[in-house]
């Protein structure tokens, strides 16, 4: 159960500065060490905001990721990156994100970057809060590789990234982090059509050395690039088998869907405990302390406080920095005037 009742918390990603994300598109004009200080300084201003909202857990904000899959590719071999998106024009959204082709046998040698990640913000950040670390999960990361005839189909391509991604979790968890989460959005966005109970066995043969090592959790969701959903959007389809992920905690998106199926959290927190999605990282309408609390309330009469945690329904990272940061304080506000609730 949680190690405190009502944690607040968040998924991973945070907005970048608008320095970053120039400077991102002008690599070239820097140095290594140029582009290490800037990595650092990304992260340290993702610590001060989750820091100053209050949260009990954090991240580095993924800041040195500049895409939640891109980023790993770039460190596996056999991978050739498309040169550019299919679609210039129109809607920004999930078809303007492009397919890369497999060249070659897929592997990272030298790991996928994550440890890496760890240990800046562990050496970045003050004491107190717990820190997290977020990395996609196999059959996340499929989804924008071509298969061909080597690995014929996104299964295939899981089962070559599975191994990988099992390596930097142990990896992570001799690095000393205690708290991670394995981002599966795929796997959520496509229950309702694929074998449920072939993600499940996924999953966890992907987590299996470091269940009972760390504080392990996953992200369902159903996509969030530029504001935009992707899958068909209920969680019905994964339950119960979903259950059966061998994790400590199961986070579901339910702000941005109005609380609709709700109901579900009471299922999960049978098993496990929870982790409730009360803010819209999809909208810029900004959940007042009293919409938080409400909020909150509401799911206390499906699970216990200490089964509970809240965070953003997904990563901040397609969210406006004000935004993001007025959002985590009212959420934290909000969930303390609970605590204070249930304490008299």
């Amino acid at each position: 159960m949680q190690p405190i009742p009502l944690r607040t918390t968040v998924i991973g990603s945070y907005p970048f500065p608008g320095w970053l994300e120039f400077s991102s598109q002008h690599l070239d004009q820097f140095g290594a060490n140029d582009i290490a200080e800037m990595q650092n300084d990304a992260v340290l201003v993702a610590i001060h905001d989750q820091i100053a909202a209050g949260l009990d857990v954090i991240t580095d904000g993924e800041q040195t990721r500049f895409d939640f899959n891109l980023s790993f590719y770039g460190y596996i071999d056999g991978i050739e990156l498309e040169s550019s998106s299919p679609r210039q024009f129109g809607p920004p959204a999930h078809d303007q994100r492009g397919k890369h082709a497999i060249c070659g046998e897929l592997n990272a040698l030298e790991g996928l970057g994550a440890v890496e990640e760890f240990e800046r913000l562990q050496r970045l950040s003050p004491e107190g809060p717990v820190l997290k670390a977020s990395v996609p999960g196999p059959y996340t990361m499929s989804g924008r590789l071509l298969p061909n005839r080597q690995y014929p189909d996104r299964f295939a391509v899981t089962e070559a990234l599975l191994p990988m991604i099992r390596d930097e979790l142990v990896a992570l968890v001799e690095a000393g982090c205690r708290e991670i989460t394995v981002d599966e959005p795929s796997m959520s966005c496509y229950a309702y059509r694929e074998d449920r109970k072939r993600f499940v066995d996924i999953f966890n043969r992907t987590v299996e050395p470091i269940v009972g090592k760390c504080r392990l959790s996953t992200h369902l969701c159903f996509g969030n690039f530029k504001g935009h959903a992707v899958g068909y959007r209920r969680y019905a389809p994964m339950f119960p088998d979903f259950l059966d992920f061998k994790v400590d905690e199961v986070h579901v998106e339910m702000a941005s869907r109005e609380f609709a199926e709700i109901e579900v959290i009471e299922n999960i927190a049978k098993q496990t405990d929870v982790a409730v999605g009360i803010i819209d990282v999809k909208s810029y309408y900004i959940e007042s302390v009293d919409d938080v609390a409400e909020r909150v309330r509401l799911c206390l009469k499906y699970a216990p406080a200490d089964r509970l945690s809240f965070a953003p329904d997904c990563g901040l990272s397609q969210t406006a920095r004000w935004a993001a940061r007025q959002k985590l304080a009212n959420m934290v506000a909000g969930v303390h005037r609970v605590r204070e609730e249930l304490k008299a």
